[in-house]
């Protein structure tokens, strides 16, 4: 059986950061309960900064999530969706297009 293909909307994007050089929040919006506290959540960012500030690609998987980012001089952007999204889903498309990947 053919699974559904889901249209965009807000409940696929989990998270919007911003994070500085050092990894440190400077704008973050979670939509959900993934990471229901705060000290979750810095938990989380720093973990995907560590994993990518350093790599040239715009895509990855983490926790099970999708990760779509970009770095622009000393600011880090990052798009985060569902775990059964990947990237091709409509999360790579809007975090690609928000952030100007690809």
């Amino acid at each position: 059986m053919d699974s559904p293909i889901l249209e965009p909307s807000l409940y696929t994007v989990k998270a919007v950061l911003i994070l500085d050089n050092d990894g440190d929040r400077l704008y973050a919006k979670y939509y959900d309960d993934t990471y229901p506290t705060v000290k979750e959540q810095k938990a989380f960012e720093k973990n995907i900064f560590n994993k990518t500030h350093r790599t040239d690609s715009e895509i990855a998987l983490l926790e099970g999530l999708t990760v779509v980012y970009k770095s622009n001089i000393d600011l880090f952007f990052y798009v985060i969706g569902s775990s059964h999204e990947n990237e091709e889903s409509s999360v790579g498309e809007y975090g690609g297009t928000l952030l100007g990947c690809g």
